[in-house]
């Protein structure tokens, strides 16, 4: 397998952990997303939306969206799971990985505070967008939150998948996490597993 990222892209490392949890070896190859590499041609028949991840599997076929190619992971290498048995907490799972998703962070990714600046808002206004989106979003994710150590007991599921990444993100942006201390017990014990610890955006090849 193949998998198409770039160091700071939160989809991205999404999958570098799933792909990590679950012992799979991939080669990594980047593309640049504040260079534009992911709008090259040769990329696009790939991933026509021009974002980054892209998992190219050994028969030939591309997948794309992180979510879809973590799952796509969990079900052909099921252990250890990344979604609980019971159907009831699957969905609570499965819906605080989309809050985060495709509430917080699809609404404050690169391309979208590049479109808040072509349409007239300085650097300061677009960060402040970020701030707040990732602000908001993730006050709900606490009270989403179930028993630790993890978001949803005792094991790593999709829903700290998501987290981790975006507290990466919301660290960036200044936002204030005190009073988030579930997600902060969250992410501890996640950081504290080397599968997470060797997905960081730091510990990338192309990291700058």
């Amino acid at each position: 397998m193949e998998l198409v990222g770039y160091y700071r892209s939160s989809a991205a490392y999404r999958v570098r952990i799933a792909l990590n949890l679950k012992g799979l070896e991939a080669q990594h190859s980047f593309r640049h997303l504040r260079r534009g590499e992911q709008r090259a041609a040769n990329y696009l028949r790939l991933n026509p939306q021009g974002l980054v991840p892209a998992l190219l599997l050994e028969n030939g076929h591309s997948l794309i969206q992180s979510l879809a190619i973590i799952e796509y992971l969990d079900e052909t290498h099921p252990n250890p799971p990344l979604l609980p048995a019971d159907p009831v907490t699957r969905a609570r799972v499965r819906a605080f990985a989309l809050a985060i998703a495709c509430e917080i962070h699809a609404v404050q990714n690169l391309k979208v505070l590049a479109r808040l600046k072509s349409m007239g808002h300085s650097q300061e206004e677009a960060n402040r967008w970020a701030h707040d989106t990732i602000a908001e979003g993730l006050a709900a994710c606490e009270a989403l939150a179930e028993s630790g150590p993890f978001c949803f007991g005792p094991a790593p599921s999709l829903a700290d998948l998501c987290l981790v990444p975006q507290l990466y993100n919301a660290r960036r942006f200044g936002v204030a996490l005190e009073a988030m201390p579930r997600l902060l017990a969250a992410e501890a014990a996640c950081l504290a597993l080397p599968a997470f610890a060797e997905a960081a955006p730091e510990r990338q090849p192309d990291a700058e």
